[in-house]
């Protein structure tokens, strides 16, 4: 059997690691259309915030360990189409077009940072840098930059924010929405960190859209947001990233948003066809379907087209949107459903918000706490947390709780140690409503 993947980012390495686990025998090959391999897309924060000491660094696997498990690869290759009627898939690899048969496919093509809606986006001077060229290039541009606007308040924007001000840049941060993070916390949640963000000087333009971008003579840009407009030596986009398939046989649907539609098995409607990762729709915290473009949901993709290859035996579970960073002293994690999107859903919620010691011991970190649940079942819906202290990985405790549709009662049953150092008589994940004080009331 010949398996074909396209692209060698997460989904794709993923997919080819298991597909190897499953399928000895198999022959594997993956097209990357960068030359650079398994680069991470956030390498250049890794790299600003002093994690590693070179971009080529930021990698999650190496060539040696492809060759390790058997598994083919070509970097630069470039898809040009697919024939799904035969079988065949046309690319363009060292000035020259190939072709190459497969059984069974797998488009891992990842995505690219779009937006239609800004005029002067696309050109060369306005900042990406989820692939490894980009980063080279917006790593010497900020470097030789005193003032950084940056078009978006997703994650990736508010941590550029956060480590370009610690290299003493001057930073505008434009966000359309009347917040930053809003797809992950609600604004009660937020409110300290934007708080930190105003103290560090960031200048938030919030609830403001960017309608183009234009290079002066003097190589500034220039971003207009309605009236108004910001002068700045360089312009990161931190804008949502969209899928770019222009190679996709025409028998392959896809979605108004041109994501490819699958089925809960990752399967196209062409047959031994699959698609996954950025290239797709996923069902989100209240079962709808929407684009939910991370990287733990490209690596479970990954690995579920794989176990489906022969037959449908494993079927994909969902995204929660979970969700974990350090920016401006704060600790944030977020999974399932906010309190604002609830208000899109047949959910009848209500909310819990309080802040709790992490430890038995005296002047103990707190962490401020947000239960989003169903108001019949209290069954868990969403979860929050902001802190000063490192309590990421309990985010994780509480997506395992939402994607087993555990109850708050449920909750305050669940098993864990204790320890005085290390944990409080309940844990931070029980919900237990006198274990520490509720803060949910003091909302206007």
């Amino acid at each position: 059997m010949k398996v074909v993947i396209i692209g060698a980012s997460f989904a794709g390495i993923a997919a080819a690691l298991e597909v190897r686990k499953h399928h000895t025998d198999a022959n594997i090959v993956l097209l990357e259309k960068q030359a650079t391999l398994a680069y991470i897309p956030n390498g250049l924060h890794l790299y600003w915030g002093n994690q590693i000491d070179d971009l080529n660094a930021a990698r999650f696997i190496t060539e040696e360990q492809l060759r390790q498990h058997t598994i083919e690869y070509y970097l630069g290759a470039t898809v040009q189409n697919i024939n799904t009627d035969q079988k065949i898939i046309a690319y363009d690899y060292l000035e020259q077009e190939e072709l190459v048969a497969y059984d069974k496919l797998i488009i891992a093509a990842g995505s690219r940072q779009l937006s239609e809606k800004i005029d002067g986006s696309a050109q060369d001077s306005v900042l990406k840098y989820k692939r490894y060229g980009e980063a080279q290039a917006a790593l010497s541009k900020v470097k030789e930059s005193q003032h950084v606007t940056i078009i978006g308040g997703g994650q990736v924007g508010v941590e550029a924010a956060d480590l370009l001000t610690k290299q003493q840049k001057k930073i505008t941060l434009i966000e359309s929405m009347d917040y930053v993070l809003f797809k992950y916390l609600d604004e009660d949640m937020i409110q300290p960190l934007e708080q930190k963000m105003i103290e560090n000087g960031i200048d938030l333009r919030l609830g403001q859209t960017v309608s183009s971008i234009d290079m002066e003579s003097n190589h500034n840009l220039t971003v207009r947001l309605g009236d108004d407009s910001v002068i700045s030596d360089a312009v990161i986009m931190s804008v949502n990233v969209r899928p770019n398939l222009p190679f996709l046989d025409t028998r392959i649907k896809r979605h108004t948003d041109q994501t490819i539609a699958v089925d809960r098995y990752l399967r196209t409607s062409v047959e031994d066809v699959f698609a996954v990762g950025d290239c797709i729709q996923l069902s989100g915290p209240d079962e709808d379907m929407v684009y939910i473009p991370l990287i733990n949901n490209a690596v479970r993709t990954g690995i579920v087209a794989a176990a489906n290859l022969i037959e449908p035996v494993l079927e994909f579970k969902g995204s929660l949107r979970t969700i974990g960073t350090s920016i401006f002293g704060y600790y944030i994690a977020s999974t399932g459903m906010t309190e604002a999107e609830s208000l899109f859903t047949n959910h009848t919620i209500e909310t819990y918000r309080q802040e709790v010691p992490l430890t038995s011991l005296p002047h103990s970190d707190t962490v401020i706490l947000k239960w989003v649940y169903d108001a019949t079942t209290h069954v868990l819906l969403g979860a929050q947390m902001i802190s000063k202290a490192n309590m990421l990985e309990k985010i994780n405790t509480l997506a395992l709780a939402i994607q087993t549709k555990q109850t708050l009662e449920d909750l305050q049953q669940t098993d864990y140690f204790f320890h005085p150092s290390y944990s409080q008589m309940m844990t931070t994940t029980n919900l237990v409503s006198w274990m520490g004080e509720r803060v949910d009331k003091d909302e206007s």
